[in-house]
């Protein structure tokens, strides 16, 4: 019977016999089902230990949405002294305006603000809103309230303060932020109000833990355009 049945799938299958393997054929059958399942729940581990260390995805995402939150905003700088300069010049002059938007552009301001986003917005707001979710993780109306409240309260002046000292930091004029923090950072928090809060009653009412430094970040391209705008009048 064996020598039919034997190997697990020869004769014995060909004939629809279902006879069991033997003893050392199970266990070796288990240990190889069980080994890509062990591989691939380690690297999930390791994979999810690297997240919680730096959040690479929402980093990536913060950096690349203010990289592009400033390049608008210097288009639209650029866009405005161009038309404010040639106001009587002729058609043929519109390859010119195309050429001084494409040119001039401020690549250290860019790195700087799309440094300041992979390296401290990206990962400090994606820990901030895990700490919020931890805390009040019921999404009553009491809770999401606390929620814009502290966003409000605690990530704006924190944020404020920290792009303004990164900005000074790489342009070499810490010793003028005092000044900097006294003359803008009021205004700029108050004006940011009236926009960051509808936008955090979204972003903690509707928007999953996963897709909300992306969503702020999508907000922020919308504030930077704004605040230049505003700023440059």
């Amino acid at each position: 019977m064996h020598a039919l049945g034997g190997g697990g799938g020869g004769l014995g299958g060909l004939w629809g016999w279902n006879l069991p393997p033997r003893k050392h054929e199970r266990l070796r059958s288990k240990n190889q089902r069980r080994r890509p399942n062990s591989n691939s729940s380690e690297s999930a581990q390791a994979t999810s230990r690297a997240g919680e260390w730096f959040p690479l995805k929402q980093a990536m995402t913060a950096g690349s949405l203010a990289l592009t939150g400033d390049t608008i905003a210097q288009l639209s700088e650029r866009w405005r002294t161009s038309k404010a300069s040639k106001k009587h010049s002729s058609p043929s002059d519109s390859q010119d305006v195309v050429q001084t938007l494409l040119s001039d552009h401020n690549w250290l301001r860019s790195l700087r603000m799309a440094s300041y986003g992979f390296l401290l917005y990206g990962p400090g707001s994606y820990a901030w809103y895990q700490l919020l979710d931890r805390c009040l993780p019921k999404p009553t109306v009491t809770n999401v309230m606390l929620k814009v409240l502290l966003n409000q309260i605690v990530l704006g002046p924190c944020v404020i303060a920290v792009i303004f000292a990164w900005n000074n930091l790489w342009q070499g004029k810490l010793s003028q932020l005092p000044d900097k923090y006294q003359k803008d950072a009021l205004p700029t928090l108050l004006y940011g109000f009236r926009f960051w809060i509808p936008v955090s009653v979204l972003n903690f009412w509707v928007v999953p833990l996963q897709a909300r430094v992306a969503f702020m970040s999508m907000g922020s391209i919308f504030w930077n355009f704004c605040l230049s705008s505003t700023m440059n009048k």
